[in-house]
């Protein structure tokens, strides 16, 4: 994602394009460690939540079709995008 600033907030609630079940946002900007790609989100099924490692998955956020419900949101999360958009710009 270019715009850091767009990036959902964890406990998102969303579907994939060509999905069948909600997902929530666990994580934003994780890597991959096996194939070192960073992607936007790590995800987990919704309502299920967490299960076990091989329930997690990595999705982009070109991929979401439609969001449910945005997670929480406040200053803390704004310092946190704004040092990860700083982070970035900097690369």
């Amino acid at each position: 994602m270019e715009n850091i600033e767009e990036l959902l907030p964890i406990g998102s609630v969303v579907l994939l394009k060509k999905g069948k079940k909600k997902i929530m946002i666990i994580g934003v900007k994780q890597t991959n460690l096996v194939t070192n790609t960073v992607y936007d989100y790590l995800a987990i099924p919704y309502p299920e939540g967490f299960v076990n490692q091989d329930c997690m998955f990595f999705v982009n956020h070109e991929a979401i079709e439609e969001v449910y419900f945005r997670g929480y949101e406040n200053e803390e999360r704004a310092e946190f995008i704004k040092k990860l958009a700083d982070y970035y710009k900097n690369k």
